[in-house]
């Protein structure tokens, strides 16, 4: 720790607002009555000019420019009079948080904001002397451009600087070199590898009406180690409400506005499914053909693990071929494919088209494990899918290709829930898919009992035919029972 006339290199605590600005309060339509807190581990704390990791396979990295506080001398059951004269000073500071691990955090915030170095402070500290707590000014840059801009003045204040550092010493003696993070104004959004964020607080001296600074504080984001370890504790989760804070808003996050629901139809009922599950796709399309089906085979698709089944309703999701400017537009973020597997509904199977090209992975690890998580009764793509070992352990998932490159390569994300053209066969959302090791195939959703119970009845009589060809009788009027073999099958039909 340094001393309090510096900026401490390690805090002994560091304890963050949740929500202090009415900027921030309007954003996500909840004012606080009170103010609210969190700790953060000192080990996140470091210099300007570091950087940040985001980690591979999350894509929610938000950053939060804020003014921090830090503790001069102790401070224990004080007043909000007496606080600010318990203030060494403030200096910059940037609340990063990986919202991808926020649902596991289960509002702790340990995983998702305690990671080393994302609580960048410094690079000045401005003396709280010479500071008026209700004349701070703070603002953020991503890449250049400002983002956030406020002050701390009681119209954008929701509470006062010694008003927390009041409140927090009723419960907990703040000591020299804590650091206390005073919330973020409207503007916090996402950032990704290759992203500069710049924070600075600025005041008038009190003294001598000079402007004072704590310098920027700069930070880069790259891309770090994703080698999250499922035995050992959560994986990172996001869904549309994360999203949203985490952009900011759902316009940002690319989500549609909250009364625009996707296309969804009632789940399967059990006993259909269970008389799907025994139904092999050679004769259920067998029977679609039977009634002038003759386009429902998912053509060229095979399960990474021979002796996979699956049945469910379609959950679609369409790629469209690579371009550079529209993968800057469509593929960051909380884009297409991780909306569409965010959103999964239990028993639903994520098809998508991807135009037949093997050449760059659809899915891995990390999706396959969301869509599991959520009850995902599998996924059918006709492109290629990366990790495919692993994938292949974690559900039934069928596939054209195994590869290695990332989506980019040659797809962008482009929507979901909608007709999708999946190994030239037409599939709706809410399609019947079956899918075992002769293939997949789409069942119109207002056929599927009639064609299973055709099906399965078909079955039991090509059962009972094997059994007599098997006994060593010719086919010839036995596959089909004809005639006098027929009047046999229907006799074995009645006793059993």
């Amino acid at each position: 720790m340094s001393t309090p006339a510096g900026v401490p290199a390690r805090p002994g605590k560091i304890i963050a607002v949740h929500v202090a600005y009415e900027s921030r309060a309007a954003q996500r339509g909840k004012r606080p009555a009170q103010p609210s807190y969190f700790l953060k581990a000192s080990s996140s704390a470091a210099a300007t000019g570091e950087t940040i990791e985001r980690p591979a396979g999350t894509s929610l990295l938000a950053f939060e420019g804020e003014i921090a506080v830090v503790i001069g001398t102790a401070a224990r059951n004080i007043t909000e009079a007496q606080a600010w004269s318990h203030v060494a000073g403030v200096t910059a500071s940037n609340d990063f948080g990986l919202y991808d691990m926020k649902t596991p955090d289960k509002g702790s915030n340990v995983r998702s904001k305690s990671r080393d170095g994302y609580t960048p402070l410094g690079p000045e500290l401005i003396p709280a002397a010479e500071a008026d707590p209700e004349s701070l000014r703070i603002r953020t840059w991503v890449n250049g451009a400002v983002v956030q801009d406020d002050g701390t003045s009681a119209q954008q204040l929701i509470f006062s600087l010694p008003r927390i550092v009041a409140d927090l010493s009723q419960h907990l003696t703040l000591e020299p070199g804590d650091v206390i993070l005073t919330g973020t104004p409207a503007g916090s959004s996402v950032v990704v590898p290759g992203d500069t964020v710049e924070v600075e607080v600025t005041a008038t001296s009190a003294r001598e009406g000079t402007q004072l600074s704590s310098g920027r504080l700069k930070t880069t984001v790259v891309e770090g180690p994703g080698d999250f370890d499922a035995e050992l504790g959560s994986l990172p989760s996001i869904d549309e409400a994360l999203s949203a804070d985490a952009w900011g808003s759902r316009e940002a996050a690319g989500l549609p506005p909250a009364d625009e629901e996707a296309p969804v139809g009632p789940a399967l009922d059990a006993g259909i499914v269970a008389k799907l599950e025994e139904a092999p796709t050679a004769g259920l399309s067998a029977q679609l053909r039977a009634r002038g089906l003759n386009n429902v085979v998912i053509e060229g698709v095979a399960p990474l693990k021979p002796g996979a089944k699956i049945v469910g309703t379609a959950k679609t999701l369409r790629f469209v071929p690579n371009r550079e400017d529209l993968f800057r537009s469509h593929g960051g973020g909380f884009n297409a494919q991780k909306r569409a597997f965010d959103s999964i509904r239990p028993g639903e199977v994520v098809v998508i088209e991807a135009r037949g090209e093997s050449g760059s992975g659809t899915l891995g690890d990390i999706l396959a494990l969301r869509a599991k998580s959520l009850g995902a009764a599998g996924v059918i793509t006709d492109g290629g899918v990366r990790d495919s070992a692993e994938v292949a352990g974690i559900l039934p998932v069928f596939a054209t290709a195994k590869n290695p490159a990332v989506l980019g390569r040659r797809h962008v994300p482009w929507e979901a829930d909608v007709a999708v053209a999946c190994g030239n066969a037409t599939v709706l959302p809410g399609d019947v898919i079956v899918a075992d090791d002769d293939g997949a195939i789409v069942i119109p959703r207002d056929l599927v009992e009639e064609v299973v119970d055709a099906a399965l009845a078909k079955e039991t009589e090509d059962g009972w035919v094997a059994e007599q060809v098997a006994a060593g009788h010719p086919i010839e009027g036995l596959f089909p029972p004809k005639g006098e073999w027929k009047a046999k099958f229907e006799d074995w039909k009645a006793s059993r």
